[in-house]
């Protein structure tokens, strides 16, 4: 599955705010083999939510959208996502129900628009607050706060599917440029994919489908690297 994250507010682009959503996100979808091809932020303008949301509606398989959710000036997400598949915003009497009944509000006491989702669109219930999200198609619509993002997300993760891979991490203590001829040399003998991050020391991260070819290209490389000492070597999977 090809999915593609839209994180919307204007914070989050003049660095107000730092974008953890999208890394939990990446995080949560990569593990459930999912394939991240698309993060991008956009701002709190409606015709701009719509156009990516149009566009990567029609691209991937997924599409989750976070933040501007709720029934301030500023929350515009919910009208875009109706504007971006040509739907009327409705007020849903499912999500107010809910909300009554496992949130305790008074429906007179919550703010008109609370509860204002695109026709036809399924209603996904915050968990931990009011604003609800919602489905349109392969479009997730989720809060900004991140607690309220993560426990939604979690209702609708066994959605997201895809082929899981194994990553197996190598710290190595030499230039990133001394490692090109090993690298290709990698890639030539197993079924990998590999990624050098360099910092105090290089981060090899290699990537495949079957764990005993990722196993084995991490032994390979560490008989052949000088490695870091105190790094971990413990296994990661994605």
């Amino acid at each position: 599955m090809r999915v593609a994250v839209v994180t919307v507010g204007d914070e989050l682009l003049a660095g107000e705010t730092v974008n953890t959503n999208a890394a939990w996100l990446g995080e949560r979808l990569t593990a459930r083999g999912a394939t991240v091809e698309r993060v991008v932020t956009v701002p709190d303008r409606i015709e701009d939510i719509a156009s990516v949301v149009r566009e990567y509606h029609e691209e991937y398989d997924a599409v989750v959208v976070t933040g501007g959710l709720g029934p301030t000036h500023d929350d515009l997400t919910m009208d875009a996502v109706a504007a971006a598949f040509d739907r009327d915003l409705e007020r849903s009497e499912k999500a107010l129900a809910w909300l009554e009944e496992h949130g305790g509000y008074v429906r007179e006491d919550l703010t008109a628009g609370t509860a204002d989702l695109p026709a036809g669109a399924r209603v996904l219930h915050n968990e931990v607050g009011v604003a609800p999200g919602c489905v349109v198609e392969s479009v997730y619509v989720l809060p900004g706060v991140p607690a309220e993002m993560k426990a939604m997300f979690e209702s609708i993760e066994p959605e997201f599917t895809g082929t899981k891979r194994y990553v197996e991490t190598v710290a190595v203590d030499e230039p990133e440029s001394a490692l090109i001829d090993r690298f290709e040399e990698l890639r030539d003998r197993f079924d990998v994919t590999v990624g050098s991050y360099p910092g105090d020391y290089v981060r090899v991260k290699l990537r495949g489908e079957d764990r005993a070819a990722v196993e084995a290209a991490a032994a390979w490389l560490r008989e052949r690297a000088t490695l870091v000492a105190t790094a971990e070597r413990g296994r990661e999977r994605e």
